[in-house]
């Protein structure tokens, strides 16, 4: 499925994407050493059962990466130009490996490109959900979106 061009999107449209994803340890991990955050509230299961949370905190930004990720199909697949930016980024229930995500995307704005005549920004707001339909990650983020290519004849 390819994604959509600028003049697609419409301030309020929203996208209650299909896709779901149950986040693993193994996601939890990977994640966190690869990207060398050896915190052990995501690495240590001991230290974890020590917390407030009894277990490891899936590290926040997987979780991020994860909620706009399961965005792609349905609005910037092939059709984006780059990020530009994330904003009002909060994390208001914790995810933990188990937990199941949900992605609602809803188009706050839409603006003509001044610097690029083929391209335009738009800017998203990302909502996470787990199983229970409690937030787990909200975002806002600016794209910039190709613009639909020029019929030839």
């Amino acid at each position: 499925m390819a994604g959509l061009y600028f003049e697609q999107f419409e301030v309020g449209q929203r996208f209650p994407h299909e896709w779901t994803r149950t986040v693993t340890e193994m996601d939890n991990v990977l994640f966190s050493t690869l990207t060398m955050n050896v915190q052990p509230l995501h690495i240590d299961a001991h230290f974890s059962a020590q917390t407030e949370f009894k277990r490891p905190l899936v590290n926040s930004l997987f979780t991020l990466g994860l909620v706009i990720g399961m965005s792609v199909n349905d609005t910037t697949f092939r059709t984006t130009v780059a990020n530009l930016g994330m904003s009002d980024t909060n994390f208001p229930a914790p995810v933990f490996a188990g937990d199941t995500i949900h992605v609602v995307t809803t188009v706050i704005s839409t603006r003509a490109s001044k610097s690029r005549p083929n391209a335009g920004i738009v800017e998203f707001e990302h909502v996470g959900y787990n199983q229970n339909d409690e937030v787990i990650c909200r975002c806002r983020r600016a794209a910039l979106m190709h613009k639909q290519p020029r019929k030839t004849s």
